[in-house]
């Protein structure tokens, strides 16, 4: 973590601050190769009721949406501080913000998503806390998926077990409207599985801020993907629900979303 301290004028300070005056004054000083602000976010992050500017940055290449070097700034909205976060992955597509409370401080946290690009859908996710100007990661999408491991087995009859390790649920997907075709392979005539098949889980593809109680305090809704045999073989999404508490995120609620079919006539 970097800091970087700029000297204002009377009318800057006491208006709002130029934030591409002071981004590009940033550039300068710190002799980076082409990076520019590829997200933008304004509010608390550090807890003195004063709104802060929070950017991503990065370098995008020429022939392709591909953004890399993806770095968290936040500037002080005070004193114009700012100070640099360097993100682990720090490479994909669409990098984002969004500002909320999610730990009931009343400061605003920073939700941070990439998109990966790849054939999962598979994205990055960060929440840093900025409260008093100290920078702590919150959620890393790393540790959850690490934390959130499932096990997906086919059952006779044209079922799909998915069994959640973290809590010890158990969810039966029922695929017989899957078409004769995708079922042949797998079945014989008495819905008895031909051999043994396992699916999959996918990482994070999705983490979004939700209030579901309307208390102002954001929790986290995540997503992801059930696969049967390949990766395009979608079943449904596992659906977490993560509130702070006793500074973590835990595991609230958890659903699984399955897929309709087209009703046949």
């Amino acid at each position: 973590m970097h800091k970087i301290f700029f000297i204002f004028s009377h009318s800057m300070i006491k208006g709002h601050i130029d934030k591409e005056h002071v981004m590009y004054n940033y550039y300068l000083r710190t002799n980076m190769t082409h990076p520019s602000v590829v997200s933008f976010a304004r509010g608390d992050v550090t807890g003195d009721l004063v709104p802060d500017n929070v950017y991503l940055t990065g370098i995008r290449t020429s022939d392709s949406p591909l953004t890399q070097n993806i770095t968290l700034l936040i500037q002080d909205g005070r004193i114009g501080v700012i100070t640099s976060v360097p993100l682990r992955e720090n490479a994909g597509y669409n990098p984002s913000l969004f500002l909320g409370d999610f730990t009931g401080n009343g400061a605003a946290d920073i939700l941070i998503s990439i998109t990966t690009g790849g054939s999962g859908g598979i994205m990055y996710h960060y929440v840093y806390s900025f409260l008093n100007n100290k920078a702590q990661l919150l959620f890393d999408f790393n540790v959850y998926n690490e934390q959130y491991q499932y096990e997906v087995t086919y059952q006779d009859n044209y079922k799909v077990e998915v069994i959640s390790k973290e809590n010890n649920k158990k969810y039966i997907i029922d695929i017989s409207t899957k078409g004769d075709e995708y079922l042949n392979e797998i079945y014989d005539e008495n819905g008895k599985l031909k051999s043994p098949i396992n699916g999959f889980v996918n990482p994070l593809s999705g983490l979004y801020p939700v209030d579901f109680d309307s208390n102002k305090v954001y929790e986290l809704l995540a997503y992801q993907k059930i696969a049967g045999r390949y990766n395009a073989d979608s079943l449904g999404f596992v659906l977490n629900t993560l509130g702070w508490k006793e500074n973590r995120f835990v595991l609230q609620n958890q659903y699984v979303a399955i897929l309709g079919s087209t009703e046949s006539s």
